[in-house]
């Protein structure tokens, strides 16, 4: 009886490795930025969560994170920008931008969760490279009634503090799916991102301006790939990696909070 019960406890502590295993994955891939420098690329995947995480450093020390949350359609850019003291700037700003993820963005949790480590020391080309899309950012999220939304948005836009950016027609789509409307706040016509003067072409630095941030994920699975065997039906047979860049367009208070406009 006892040499039983061992063996149903061995069974169900590699069971439980097994399921661990399936659950969350983790891959460091090697990808060269669009200056031509090459860094690297961590991805994350955990199907239980039903979260993908993408993190990489630019060349300029900026960490940039890229969360897809799929049980709430709900996708996470954040950029922790390195500042200038001798500008008399801070030593990071944190940017946070949240949007709707559409279906089909990216390969699902799951499948991402199964991709294991090939060929580590290769210097990954995206097969695709994707337009880059705009977003006006013309309203914000309330900090502490993010859980609302999607419960990571605290833990990966803390350091943004009170400067967590959406637009309005992404508002419009979760309070048609019964978010709670409490979280958002809409900018005023007045601080129209469309109709302000552009950071880069303010000369004051404590006035109200349009800032624009821009980012590129250089490398992330964004289908999978098909083939066909000898029967009926086609199998999953690998990925389709993609390449994308993200402009976000955004109403800022002052000026000196959006010194990488100055050289543009």
């Amino acid at each position: 009886m006892n040499a039983r019960a061992t063996l149903v406890q061995i069974a169900f502590v590699v069971f439980t490795l097994l399921l661990s295993v399936s659950v969350c994955s983790q891959l460091t891939v090697l990808v060269r930025l669009n200056d031509g420098q090459i860094t690297e690329e961590q991805l994350e995947a955990d199907s239980e969560k039903d979260i993908i995480t993408v993190e990489f450093r630019q060349t300029d020390g900026t960490l940039i994170t890229f969360l897809s949350d799929f049980k709430r359609h709900v996708k996470i850019f954040r950029a922790l920008v390195l500042g200038e003291p001798e500008k008399g700037q801070s030593q990071y700003q944190a940017l946070c931008f949240v949007s709707h993820l559409d279906h089909g963005e990216l390969i699902p949790s799951e499948a991402m969760a199964r991709l294991r480590q090939k060929n580590a020391h290769v210097v990954r080309s995206a097969d695709e490279r994707r337009s880059v899309e705009q977003f006006t950012m013309n309203a914000v999220l309330n900090m502490t009634r993010s859980w609302h939304l999607s419960t990571h948005i605290h833990n990966v836009c803390r350091d943004a503090r009170d400067l967590v950016y959406t637009r309005q027609q992404d508002v419009k789509y979760w309070l048609e799916k019964g978010v709670e409307g409490s979280i958002f706040d809409v900018f005023p016509q007045s601080l129209n991102v469309t109709d302000l003067q552009s950071c880069s072409s303010t000369t004051d630095p404590w006035q109200p301006c349009a800032c624009s941030y821009r980012l590129n994920l250089e490398w992330f699975p964004c289908q999978l790939k098909y083939c066909r065997g000898q029967g009926p039906n086609p199998y999953k047979c690998g990925i389709k990696s993609c390449s994308k860049g993200y402009r976000f367009d955004f109403y800022t208070p002052h000026k000196q909070l959006c010194p990488w406009d100055e050289d543009n």
